[in-house]
């Protein structure tokens, strides 16, 4: 491929509700030439610069490792809820793919900038007792060892989708209503699905001064 200073980017988890609120910003975006989606199932999004890959197993990539080559930011945004999980299923899912996808990103493309959707509450000491927040931290933790450009961990609170998204968890329509009461009172931990998305493509552009960026963070970064 051939390379420019716009943004040629990755997206995992376009199929989840923060995955597609993050492409939708990309493939509004000028600065952004080229997206690429991998999703284990088709994900009905059609559009000039998208491309989409299925593939059902990310702990091989083996099998599209030569489609991976060219881009310079990856926009992570595959995830689950821990709820209902045993440690040990979180952690595969959680660090080992991440890592694992990471991992295979850097080596082929070491010009990319990795920006990572964490979670407000992550605990970077590895030591908590909340389980999600420990792996998560982990997570963050072992993504800055890889010989990325730059990484960047995004911890968003409550994010509110946007109107025609087609994949906006139900909790999140039911306290709805709580948004703009929570963004007056409490405004590191409400955020926007718009402004997370913005947020990724300029910390690819213009960096960010530091690799954890909270919910005050994203707002501050999503403006042009």
């Amino acid at each position: 491929m051939e390379t420019s200073n716009k943004i040629r980017a990755i997206i995992t988890g376009a199929t989840g509700m923060v995955g597609e609120g993050v492409l939708y910003q990309c493939l509004l975006s000028d600065k952004v030439e080229a997206v690429l989606i991998i999703n284990r199932k088709p994900g009905g999004f059609t559009h000039p610069k998208l491309k989409e890959i299925i593939h059902a197993d990310f702990f091989n990539l083996r099998p599209i490792e030569d489609q991976l080559t060219g881009y310079n930011a990856c926009f992570f945004c595959a995830g689950v809820s821990s709820v209902g999980m045993s440690e040990e299923a979180y952690y595969k899912v959680t660090y080992l793919l991440t890592l694992h996808v990471a991992e295979i990103l850097s080596r082929i493309n070491p010009d990319m900038t990795f920006c990572y959707v964490s979670g407000a509450g992550t605990d970077n000491s590895e030591k908590g007792r909340v389980m999600w927040a420990r792996v998560k931290g982990k997570t963050e933790n072992d993504l800055m060892k890889l010989p990325f450009k730059q990484v960047f961990n995004f911890r968003p609170g409550f994010m509110k989708s946007f109107k025609g998204a087609k994949n906006t968890l139900s909790f999140y329509k039911y306290i709805g209503w709580m948004y703009p009461l929570g963004r007056l009172i409490y405004p590191k931990g409400f955020v926007t699905l718009e402004e997370v998305g913005k947020a990724m493509i300029n910390t690819v552009n213009r960096g960010a001064g530091r690799w954890i960026l909270d919910g005050n963070d994203i707002v501050a970064m999503a403006r042009e």
